[in-house]
């Protein structure tokens, strides 16, 4: 039986730091091995479809993390008490939520995955990963989808989310093995959740 440690904050955030560029390391393998072995445009198809897929089963163990706690499955529950999806440090430097012209928007600092794709310089393959947010959130509550305004991996200076109603044809080619779903990561018909 280890003995029982403690360890500062800034200890404990330094190791969710180590792991989460283990995280962008195997993304950035993965993702350079399916290009290499499919060609771009089928490479591609193929992560999109595993951030898809891990997406969602981030979005389910959230979803029923939230419905063992009693709670409504809506936006302000995402990750309520112990059903988190992330740890709240070492992944970002910091993050914040912010109003501008109406709108709640959440902004994450210093990525460590990003970080990592631009040392290898490789943000566009990296940047697909980002797509587990619009995912794990449908996942969660296919009315609802968080999507980028700004990401780090496109030269932004910090990652910034709107959380929005999805359409019709939104869910339906979200749950749709064919369908293009990219496109939900976008935050131009939103809608305020607030």
């Amino acid at each position: 039986m280890p003995s029982k440690q403690r360890m500062t904050i800034e200890q404990a955030a330094h190791e969710v730091n180590l792991a989460s560029r283990r995280i962008a390391l195997l993304h950035l393998a993965f993702s350079r091995a399916a290009v290499a072995r499919l060609g771009d445009e089928a490479g591609r198809k193929l992560i999109i479809n595993a951030i898809k897929r891990y997406g969602m089963l981030v979005g389910e163990e959230v979803r029923a993390g939230v419905l063992r706690q009693g709670l409504d499955l809506v936006p302000e529950n995402y990750g309520a008490g112990d059903a988190r999806s992330l740890p709240n440090i070492g992944m970002h430097a910091g993050t914040e939520t912010v109003e501008e012209q109406g709108r709640t928007r959440r902004r994450a600092y210093g990525c460590a995955m990003a970080a990592v794709w631009r040392e290898y310089g490789d943000e566009q393959l990296g940047r697909l990963y980002c797509l587990v947010d619009s995912a794990k959130f449908m996942a969660f509550n296919p009315e609802f989808t968080m999507s980028h305004t700004k990401a780090v991996p496109d030269g932004d200076p910090f990652c910034e989310f709107c959380i929005r109603r999805t359409t019709a044809q939104e869910r339906s080619d979200f749950a749709s093995d064919d369908a293009d779903w990219t496109y939900i990561d976008n935050c131009s018909n939103e809608e305020s959740t607030e």
